[in-house]
């Protein structure tokens, strides 16, 4: 009943820029939360950015600035616009959604992960 479907990875220099989508499928779900994580090699996984269901952000300190997130309800889908990437960016990138049901409360969904390698 759930599926996430990412988009939009890949390979960049230093400098410049890419952007994610995921594209939810929620049948009978309300979303809350939509957003971004990232886990490089021997790094734990990290939030990268969010956006609730009212448009609040929240951004983690090294993208500040320079990533920006935003969501189209109408598509289920969020975007991630990353510029002045950087090396130290390279990850695999998951999109998340907090989706909501009466009968079964909230919930944390996971996309497959993409992975975006910025070269210096």
């Amino acid at each position: 009943q759930v599926q996430l479907v990412e988009s939009g990875g890949g390979s960049v220099q230093a400098g410049g820029s890419l952007t994610l989508s995921c594209a939810a499928s929620v049948r009978r779900f309300s979303i809350n939360v939509m957003g971004w994580y990232r886990q490089a090699p021997g790094h734990q996984r990290e939030s990268v950015a969010s956006v609730t269901s009212g448009g609040n952000t929240n951004y983690g300190d090294s993208v500040k600035g320079r990533f920006t997130i935003s969501r189209d309800d109408a598509k289920n889908t969020v975007y991630l616009q990353m510029n002045s990437l950087k090396p130290e960016d390279t990850a695999v990138y998951y999109c998340n959604v907090r989706l909501w049901r009466i009968d079964v409360g909230e919930n944390d969904y996971w996309g497959q992960g993409t992975q975006v390698t910025v070269s210096s």
